[in-house]
């Protein structure tokens, strides 16, 4: 160990609040774009269990953290804790970025870039005559629904399998311009909505490790997905999920969530850190050498 790299009393605290978050591959991530910059910071894993959530927030505060990470269960329920956020993390009604500033918690939300990243790049095209079809209600889809809409989708659907959830969530969007843009359906309408899918998005935990055998879909849903579409698991690991497994089966082009990790990470740690530029390259490659290692 350099000593660049010892912890100290001058050490800057960033993390990652989840319940689970054992399993993130942030930190991973994190530091490495920390010890490729040569900076004193370090980043952290923070399990917090719901009921502690509120006591939590202002401990971190309390120790001096510069800023953390969102994951499940906490990108909606730690909005009200919050004393300001973005007008994108309003918009999309969810955070997964709290930054420190003047003495305040600020909140944000770089899912939606993270998530756009390979769509605007890799598999840009045009979307306007496109059919988006998302799958799951929480904190994530609302970071997707936004995303599809900014692209243009000409039609967006959202499911999910509580209809009063999918009510809550249509709702909450009820004063925003985006209102009219996404329609929600119960599971149950999925084999209609399969065939027309151009773009199909897992933003559920189904089929993340260690359940590495479930899939969001039965084969014989997934069976009806038009050939070309693109699946989109949010999912990282494992690597590829079954989701992504039965999509290419069907001919579909897959994308797992390592590339939407890399990028919102890439967005978090410029708030942090107030920087332009940084190292994107060395970030994907720790997170490509961790999964290649196994856990």
């Amino acid at each position: 160990m350099t000593k660049e790299n010892l912890i100290t009393g001058k050490t800057k605290l960033l993390g990652v609040i989840g319940h689970p978050v054992e399993h993130s591959l942030s930190p991973v991530m994190h530091n490495a774009a920390i010890a490729q910059l040569g900076l004193d910071y370090i980043y952290l894993p923070f399990p917090i269990e719901p009921q502690n959530l509120e006591v939590a927030i202002a401990g971190l505060a309390a120790v001096g953290v510069v800023g953390f990470s969102v994951t499940i269960p906490y990108k909606q329920a730690i909005i009200p804790l919050l004393s300001e956020i973005t007008p994108l993390a309003q918009t999309i009604g969810a955070v997964n970025t709290v930054s420190r500033q003047n003495h305040k918690w600020v909140g944000t939300n770089t899912d939606i870039e993270g998530f756009l990243a390979p769509l605007q790049t890799t598999y840009k095209q045009d979307w306007s005559q496109k059919v988006a079809v998302i799958l799951g209600n929480g904190g994530a889809a609302r970071a997707v629904v936004a995303g599809c809409i900014q692209l243009g989708f000409a039609q967006i659907h959202v499911v999910g399998r509580n209809m009063q959830r999918l009510q809550e969530f249509r709702n909450s969007w009820s004063n925003s311009s985006l209102a009219d843009k996404f329609q929600v359906h119960q599971w149950q309408e999925l084999p209609k909505l399969i065939p027309q899918a151009n773009l199909l998005v897992n933003t559920t935990p189904i089929g993340m490790y260690p359940k590495v055998d479930e899939s969001p879909l039965s084969v014989e849903e997934i069976a009806n997905l038009p050939t070309g579409a693109i699946a989109y698991d949010l999912i990282y690991t494992p690597k590829p999920t079954q989701f992504l497994k039965q999509a290419e089966k069907q001919g579909a082009i897959a994308i797992d969530g390592l590339e939407m990790l890399v990028q919102q990470g890439v967005a978090a740690l410029k708030i942090w850190l107030h920087l332009e530029t940084l190292p994107v390259e060395v970030m994907r490659q720790a997170l490509q050498n961790h999964l290649r290692l196994g856990k």
